[in-house]
């Protein structure tokens, strides 16, 4: 069986005069690297496609591949990780990981928390700003927090995000829509433990990797998992397997859940944090995981709970052939 990857290299896009935290989502050559070796190791044969446009011209070319390794971000619009699904899509030509519709929406965390709210399933307050006048629509209670509405890597969060008054929620949310140029999400600040769980697999068969709790160092940007803090983890962050029964049960639940509600495929990781009354909250779901061996979050996490990346990567892919077998019937 032969596996098209598809991804967005960060060196082509710096290249291109892009900065550093406009690149932050995307991959190194070394994330490209163990994902292609693992799948020869897992006795796959690869094709490096690389990004939409890379892969518009390899199907006008007449490529095609049994089966899509997926995880091309995207650069411009909220759709931006549906675009590729949505061509292969169009093609026919099956792929790991969610489909155009669960991209598309997940990346909006504003819509996003509106169906996991209407499930019944915790979520933090939270109101969204289109542009500046929406501002003083935000009837909230302080302390509240701050972010772009579809951004991931922890990009547009930093020492500005947490916001105690009107002033400070005024001039961060300005702040945002100018540099991202799209909607700011405020809700309300959940001080309590952060963790977040892996899974793999789709529908009824999807199962945790395991729960990482996220502690900050002295040194760290307090109180949130901003972009400083996620790019120096190594010296800001230190990372544990929760074991903590049944905090760890409840964390599962509750990702399995969400993950299920919003039709997740072969593999993902959600986020979540508990409030001061120690209640726990569901605040993102990531179905395009990062997948660097050593420095991503759903590796570390699995690792953490014994689930090698070898392993990890063979449960994605033994999902994704189960949709591409029913998918022949």
């Amino acid at each position: 069986m032969t596996i098209g990857l598809t991804y967005d290299l960060r060196s082509e896009y710096l290249k291109m005069g892009f900065s550093e935290e406009e690149t932050a989502e995307f991959d190194k050559e070394d994330t490209i690297e163990a994902i292609e070796n693992t799948l020869h190791q897992l006795g796959y044969q690869t094709e490096r496609i690389g990004h939409l446009k890379q892969l518009v011209d390899k199907l006008a070319a007449g490529h095609r591949w049994d089966l899509v390794f997926n995880i091309c971000e995207g650069m411009y619009g909220i759709g931006r990780e549906a675009q590729v699904p949505a061509l292969l899509d169009g093609f026919n030509i099956p792929y790991v990981f969610s489909n155009p519709l669960v991209l598309a929406l997940t990346l909006d965390k504003g819509l996003t928390k509106r169906v996991i709210r209407d499930a019944g399933l915790p979520t933090p307050d939270f109101a969204v700003v289109y542009k500046i006048t929406d501002i003083e629509t935000v009837h909230l209670n302080f302390p509240l927090f701050v972010k772009p509405l579809g951004e991931g890597t922890g990009k547009g969060i930093n020492s500005h995000s947490i916001v105690n008054n009107f002033t400070e929620l005024s001039n961060t949310c300005q702040a945002l829509l100018k540099t991202f140029e799209q909607p700011v999400l405020v809700e309300t600040f959940l001080s309590g433990r952060e963790f977040t769980v892996g899974i793999t697999g789709t529908g009824e068969l999807a199962a945790t990797t395991g729960t990482m709790e996220i502690l900050q160092r002295e040194n760290a940007e307090k109180g949130l998992y901003s972009y400083s803090n996620k790019e120096n983890y190594q010296s800001l962050i230190d990372y544990t397997a929760l074991e903590e029964e049944p905090l760890k049960s409840q964390c599962e639940n509750l990702a399995l859940k969400s993950y299920k509600l919003l039709q997740c495929e072969d593999g993902g990781r959600v986020d979540m944090r508990m409030d001061g009354a120690g209640v726990l909250h569901f605040l993102e779901i990531n179905p395009l995981a990062g997948l660097h061996p050593v420095h991503s979050d759903l590796p570390i996490l699995s690792r953490l709970n014994g689930v090698s990346y070898n392993e990890l990567m063979k449960r994605i892919m033994d999902s994704a052939t189960k949709k591409l077998i029913r998918s022949n019937k």
